[in-house]
């Protein structure tokens, strides 16, 4: 299967992921920079995205940064978000600001 393509929507940032990574590794993992990064694990929140084109699965997410009901609404976290398909996805949280300098 070939790798879906990711697009960080307000950058100039897209790259390529597997199905079996989840998105904020393979961003990591090529040099790129679009989605803050933090644990890796699913519990800080620093990587919070909310995705806004595309299928895709997700990980065991901390409810204090992902509620249910954002969840539903296409919220989550990068280090926890595998994509299904090609995906646009918008960084959201307290750390948006530092991204846009």
């Amino acid at each position: 299967m070939s790798p879906h393509q990711i697009k960080v929507v307000d950058t100039d940032v897209e790259f390529e992921c597997d199905e079996e990574l989840p998105v904020l590794l393979a961003m990591s993992r090529i040099g790129k920079k679009g989605i803050p990064k933090g644990c890796f694990g699913g519990g800080c929140g620093i990587c919070r995205v909310r995705v806004l084109e595309g299928e895709y699965t997700t990980g065991k997410m901390s409810r204090a940064h992902v509620s249910e009901q954002e969840q539903a609404e296409g919220y989550a976290l990068a280090c926890k978000c595998y994509p299904q398909g090609d995906l646009t996805v918008k960084v959201v949280g307290k750390i948006i600001r530092a991204l846009q300098r």
